[in-house]
């Protein structure tokens, strides 16, 4: 049996970050804590077709800091693809509510890139708009 689960819970840990950090005032180093998970050849397909990378990454948490009241996170559907010594791909289902009655139900992908010193890092991330 192949064991996931380090990369599982990085997963929700990081969710847990971004969902503080869009909803809550928070100072800089929560910042630099929640983008010390991304690689830094980081990169990303929004759900709309858009290519990020690490410096639009964090653009975009700036941006958004503390504005999205009630935001809400929820995961499910956590699914390994591949694992390897360099690290692993997972898949995960992604619902996004906030105050205002705004919702996204999205699937991602993540592919982790695991350091020497045995640290993953979010080396690329593909997220879908799903409608059920």
């Amino acid at each position: 049996m192949t064991d996931y689960t380090d990369y599982f819970d990085e997963v929700i840990q990081a969710h847990v970050a971004i969902e503080q950090w869009f909803a809550e005032e928070q100072d800089e180093a929560a910042l630099d804590s929640l983008l010390a998970r991304f690689s830094p050849r980081f990169s990303m397909v929004s759900p709309l077709g858009r290519l990020l990378d690490l410096e639009a990454l964090s653009a975009l948490f700036r941006m958004a800091g503390g504005k999205k009241t009630g935001f809400k996170i929820e995961l499910s559907e956590l699914c390994g693809i591949a694992l390897h010594k360099l690290g692993a791909t997972v898949s995960y289902r992604e619902q996004q509510t906030d105050a205002t009655g705004l919702n996204s139900d999205r699937r991602s992908t993540v592919v982790f890139e695991k350091l020497e010193s045995g640290r993953m890092v979010w080396r690329h991330l593909q997220e879908t708009l799903w409608s059920s």
